[in-house]
């Protein structure tokens, strides 16, 4: 099976990364955003000063220049009225008109120093003043000293000719500011509009930029995020020969770039796996055919193994009866050892049967009270308890599913156990509790008897192995070994507890709710014999 690679990034070219662009895309618009503030601000200060023109100077020019013409108009009529009459009195306005002429025109020079009607307003000062210089004053001294009556109608044309030169002047002051007027407006109308596209413009251009921020992004991060994401779920969903596309930003690609590798591993380990399995498969297979050779050989066992020594057994016995007076104590003790030996092996082969069934033969699981199975294994133990005189206290035991025969023989092989191993100067005692603890049934089987050495903790579970010679304790050194298998084929423990002291402590762990057994292949024909 070939699986695809990781492609490294090619050399030479460097990608931004996902923050990067994030970066930039922020800048742009700080950049751009600050642009648009320049631009608006000068902007609003063009128009700003457009309209100030025209209000602060113009608007303000134009008054005071009507204020002049009223004043030199008040000037040339009270004129006109004290030559007419000679009244003093009709100086009054003339007087005031000049000083009201005179502040009309500082104003007007304060307000608009660099105004187009500066010009105007030069010719308007200096023949209103020529016209007081040479008409006004001498004809005042004139009408003082000779009267009105001898002001000829020729003098008074003259004056006339005179103001008329000045009321042009004031129509072309009036002109000049209007004209002013007009360009102040066109110019605020054109800062304006200018104000108006130039927003429209930055408006325009923030969204141009926003939808160019959002597809580059969508194209250079989102896009590539987006089939890394959809990658990474049909590898996730079992499609592990599909290739993990490295694009988008530099992030990104070393993201898929790790992810790829990982593919990579995983195909490789479970081709791993795939070939772990065929071996497996194939040493299952070989196992099987292994066992099925076991079960012929417990067979075998059961039946060709034990009818010989029977017979050896049993001859032995008859030629010991037969021919006692004609052998001497020496033969007879031969003979003995023979059927003890044969017996023995008879007890041997018959645990040893009992050691194989177990994972192999069992009764369908059943809910049992453990009291009750207590009950039988001391009923099948009976004559041993009574010889032994061994008081057994058994407490609230729990209940629990199993092979109810198997755990017969546990208990058995335990008290059994117990009452062959008790000391010789005090009356056996054997307890069994049961608590529930962390989901799981503790259960302790506690003597007094010889107890074992810490160091034979798990020596005494295997098979075979004895701590003690057959002369002082009989035994095939099974019984042990068969209680373990017996609770681990219910998913549970066996220990001895070595800090008990005062004798022998096993403790028992099981599952509050135990399994059945695990099923194997059903046993030769004839094996139970």
């Amino acid at each position: 099976m070939t699986t695809d690679h990781a492609r490294p990034a090619e050399p030479g070219r460097s990608r931004w990364s996902a923050q990067t662009w994030f970066n930039v895309v922020l800048l742009a618009m700080a950049v751009l955003l600050a642009l648009s503030a320049v631009i608006g601000a000068v902007v609003l200060r063009n128009a700003a000063q457009a309209s100030n023109r025209l209000i602060d100077e113009i608007s303000v020019g134009r008054i005071q220049a009507e204020r002049m013409q009223t004043a030199l108009v008040n000037q040339e009529t009270g004129l006109r009225g004290f030559v007419l009459t000679g009244k003093e009195e009709f100086l009054q306005p003339y007087e005031d008109g000049q000083r009201n002429q005179a502040a009309a025109s500082s104003q007007i020079r304060t307000v608009a120093p660099m105004a187009r009607a500066l010009g105007e307003l030069e010719a308007v000062d200096d023949l209103s003043a020529r016209w007081r210089s040479g008409y006004a004053a001498p004809m005042i001294e004139h009408v003082r000293a000779s009267g009105p009556e001898t002001v000829s109608a020729a003098q008074a044309e003259a004056g006339k000719q005179a103001f008329d030169a000045i009321r042009g002047a004031l129509d072309d002051q009036n002109a000049a500011w209007s004209r002013a007027r007009d360009t102040a407006r066109a110019e605020l109308a054109a800062a304006r509009t200018l104000r108006d596209l130039t927003f429209f413009a930055i408006l325009v251009a923030f969204l141009v930029t926003v939808i160019t921020v959002a597809v580059l992004l969508r194209i250079a991060v989102f896009r590539p995020l987006a089939r890394l994401r959809d990658a990474s779920r049909r590898v996730t969903g079992g499609d592990f020969e599909h290739h993990i596309d490295i694009g988008g930003p530099a992030d990104l690609a070393a993201l898929a770039g790790d992810m790829e590798a990982m593919r990579t591993r995983i195909v490789s380990e479970l081709e791993e796996a795939r070939a772990s399995r065929r071996q497996i498969a194939a040493q299952t297979e070989e196992l099987q055919r292994s066992n099925a050779e076991l079960e012929q050989f417990a067979y075998v066992a059961s039946h060709d193994l034990q009818e010989p020594l029977r017979k050896i057994a049993s001859f032995c016995q008859m030629l010991q009866q037969r021919y006692a007076s004609q052998l001497d104590e020496r033969a007879n003790t031969y003979i003995d050892f023979a059927v003890d030996g044969a017996k023995r092996m008879q007890v041997l082969i018959n645990e040893l049967l009992t050691f194989s069934r177990v994972g192999r033969v069992h009764q369908e699981p059943v809910e049992m009270d453990l009291n009750d199975v207590v009950d039988r294994a001391l009923v099948n133990l009976s004559a041993a308890v009574e010889e032994s005189e061994a008081e057994i206290d058994v407490g609230d035991l729990p209940v629990i599913v199993g092979d109810r025969t198997q755990f017969v023989m546990l208990w058995q092989n335990l008290i059994g156990n117990s009452l062959k191993f008790r000391g010789a100067d005090r009356r056996p005692h054997i307890r069994i509790e049961a608590e529930e603890q962390d989901g799981q049934w503790r259960m302790t089987l506690t003597d007094n008897g010889i107890g074992i050495a810490p160091n034979f903790a798990e020596k005494i579970f295997v098979i075979f192995q004895r701590l003690h010679h057959r002369d002082a304790y009989g035994g095939t050194g099974i019984g042990l070994a068969l209680c373990r298998k017996i609770v681990e084929q219910h998913q549970g423990r066996i220990r001895l507890d070595t800090d008990y002291s005062d004798g022998a402590r096993f403790v028992i762990t099981l599952p509050v709710t135990v399994a059945s057994p695990q099923e194997t292949a059903p046993a030769a024909p004839g094996e139970d014999g």
